[in-house]
């Protein structure tokens, strides 16, 4: 099984194909959302990271996801508008998810697959690295951080390369 993310086709939160081949040359980072979740003010630090380092080639790619304990109830466009003007938000935002179970995006099944935990996602926030070639290069779960060090070190390991 391929090991990348760039045969994907995604839909964004305002509904238009997005292909994740489109960014070949940059770090991304995907992330499952969600509005509810303990978690939730990391959207805080994760536009932080997208405005300190989206100039050196950083996506930030936030996925909605209702699958732990109905955390994203709202509909797309209500969480547009949540994640603007509550945190300011201006990384891409897509279409609601599912990041596990029997309808489990088959992206989201690639990011697990391509790591060596091969765990489903355990929880709102968990955090997929991708490399300039669109292969999955970390995964980090939900209590670490937009800020913390070993993300951080990782983004900027991702961009000098």
């Amino acid at each position: 099984m391929s090991q990348t993310i760039t045969d994907f086709t995604v839909a964004t939160i305002e509904g238009k194909e997005k292909d994740l081949k489109d960014y070949l040359g940059n770090v991304v980072l995907i992330v499952n959302v969600a509005s509810y979740c303990g978690f939730t003010s990391q959207y805080k630090g994760l536009e932080a990271l997208n405005q300190k380092y989206q100039d050196q080639g950083l996506r930030i790619l936030g996925f909605p996801c209702n699958d732990y304990g109905a955390q994203e109830p709202k509909s797309n466009p209500e969480i547009l508008k949540f994640c603007q003007t509550k945190y300011g938000v201006t990384f891409e935002l897509f279409d609601k998810v599912h990041a596990v179970g029997s309808q489990q995006h088959p992206l989201y099944e690639r990011l697990t697959q391509a790591t060596d935990n091969k765990a489903d996602v355990g929880w709102n926030f968990e955090k997929f690295l991708i490399n300039k070639k669109g292969e999955v290069v970390e995964r980090f779960k939900s209590g670490v951080a937009p800020e913390s060090p070993e993300l951080v070190s990782a983004i900027e390991r991702e961009l000098k390369k």
